[in-house]
């Protein structure tokens, strides 16, 4: 079953700036992860989904309702945290979340109490005077504390150390378990790596990819570092035909294989290998395979 649904959604601002006939599904309890450099149309797509923009054609649906007319029914079952949040100065941590939880109808409080925990967040700070982080784990707890079916995450770890980028991760894979849907942008390769099912990858306004994450990790070149015992064995390797990448550095060498590697094993038979090591490609290196020279001035995922 479809949560979240994108039928040739378009938005075209003019000079190829927008989103073009976009069609992606993010299924029931799917973690579902959005790729691409700033400017590539991930916040516009969002917000369709918020019902914030018109498309110019095609539609979305979430829980089978339209993102346009229905947006406030939809409201009441989705989290959201967008890219950038607006919050009320005059307010500290806790008044910002009792106000957003008047809002929703909040009752129960224990989740919100846990999540402010967890995240290790002073809410008796007033607003003005938070971080970046800090804003970015008010916003984060405001997001899931009414305990949504479904989620939709602007780059949710923006402004997080690495301890908290960690808490995150662990939160999103907890309400993965609970059969949430989650649909989130994001600047980190390993947040996706760990906690999404799958990945769409988006350039200049297009949907250039949509792939399970374990096909995403099998095309990840691996890299061998080779150390003979020679800088003439090493010459004589980089010689050879077949592989990808070779580079020498005095009597190491450098090889780059996508698949399988029996051929490299064959060929390292002839010679003597003083020392081997394996480095796998990140899935950043991935994901530049989608978009090769047209990325370079672009700003890219960090």
């Amino acid at each position: 079953m479809s949560i979240i649904e994108l039928n040739e959604l378009t938005k075209d601002y003019g000079n190829h700036k927008g989103i073009f006939d976009l069609n992606f599904q993010v299924k029931e309890g799917e973690v579902f992860g959005y790729l691409g450099p700033n400017g590539a149309g991930k916040t516009t797509t969002i917000r369709h989904l918020m019902g914030f923009l018109t498309p110019d054609k095609g539609s979305a649906h979430i829980l089978g309702k339209d993102c346009t007319v229905s947006s406030a029914a939809i409201m009441k079952e989705l989290g959201y945290l967008p890219a950038e949040i607006a919050f009320f100065d005059g307010m500290n941590g806790m008044d910002f979340l009792k106000f957003m939880g008047e809002m929703r109808g909040l009752t129960d409080t224990s989740y919100r109490d846990k999540l402010i925990e967890q995240f290790e967040l002073d809410t008796r700070g007033g607003i003005r005077k938070m971080s970046k982080g800090m804003k970015q784990k008010l916003g984060i707890i405001c997001a899931f504390m009414h305990d949504p079916k479904v989620l939709i995450l602007d780059e949710p770890t923006s402004g997080l150390d690495p301890l908290m980028q960690r808490r995150f991760a662990e939160l999103i894979l907890s309400e993965k378990s609970k059969g949430k849907t989650i649909l989130m942008s994001s600047h980190s390769f390993e947040e996706i790596e760990r906690t999404c099912d799958r990945v769409g990858i988006i350039r200049q306004g297009d949907l250039v990819a949509i792939e399970d994450i374990h096909v995403l990790k099998e095309k990840r070149r691996k890299t061998y570092l080779i150390t003979f015992d020679s800088p003439a064995a090493a010459a004589a390797f980089e010689q050879k035909d077949g592989f990808d990448r070779i580079t020498v550095n005095h009597a190491t060498a450098k090889v780059s294989i996508l698949g399988n590697v029996s051929g490299l094993v064959q060929e390292l038979s002839h010679y003597t290998v003083l020392d081997l090591d394996i480095e796998n490609s990140s899935l950043e290196d991935v994901f530049m395979q989608y978009y090769g020279d047209s990325i370079k001035n672009a700003t890219v995922l960090k």
